[in-house]
């Protein structure tokens, strides 16, 4: 996992240095890194690892808050001059093909944890070892990382990057989400009280 290439964009939130990485220059799906451009320590720097959420962080979909845990983390990055990590684990890891078979499954009354494990996947399939990879490339040490998902932070801790402080990113709840929130708080541990 390297760098493959880099420009500046500028945003509603900031102007920021987005960074592509990825295993080779031909890999069309790259993570994609965005840097305030002015970053000015790599201790305690606010991020959130953000994984690839199509339906929500493009088209706005209900049934999730991924798009709206994403504006507003872009807003406090923006604000607070740090990093985002936008990671290619779409559906929690099972792509996008059978994150649609899953939402099927759970129209007809499966939770988002049975569905994926009726589909032969675990609960969540994702892995944080690429984005503490692609930290160490950029010289962050410690981070103050914006997330519910303590696995999150246990991840980046076991791969080598101190979370000096977990910050909740709340979104409150909608009527196509709530029960799918419930599941996240009772049987995946995120913490969003």
């Amino acid at each position: 996992m390297k760098k493959q290439s880099e420009a500046m964009i500028p945003t509603p939130n900031g102007v920021f240095r987005m960074i592509a990485y990825a295993d080779d220059n031909k890999d069309l799906m790259p993570h994609v890194v965005l840097v305030h451009e002015d970053l000015d320590s790599y201790d305690n720097v606010v991020m959130r690892i953000h994984s690839e959420c199509l339906t929500g962080d493009l088209f706005g979909s209900k049934r999730c808050d991924c798009g709206e845990q994403l504006d507003k983390a872009l807003q406090i990055i923006g604000e607070e001059k740090g990093i985002l990590i936008y990671l290619r684990q779409e559906g929690r890891g099972i792509g996008l093909i059978n994150k649609l078979k899953a939402y099927q499954l759970q129209d007809t009354g499966m939770n988002t944890i049975d569905a994926n494990i009726h589909l032969g996947f675990e609960p969540d399939e994702r892995d944080y070892e690429v984005a503490s990879e692609i930290l160490k490339d950029l010289g962050v040490k410690s981070v103050r990382l914006l997330t519910n998902n303590p696995e999150k932070v246990n991840g980046l801790n076991e791969y080598g990057i101190q979370v000096a402080e977990r910050l909740p990113i709340i979104i409150s709840p909608s009527k196509e989400n709530k029960a799918y929130l419930q599941i996240k708080n009772d049987l995946m541990g995120h913490l969003l009280d």
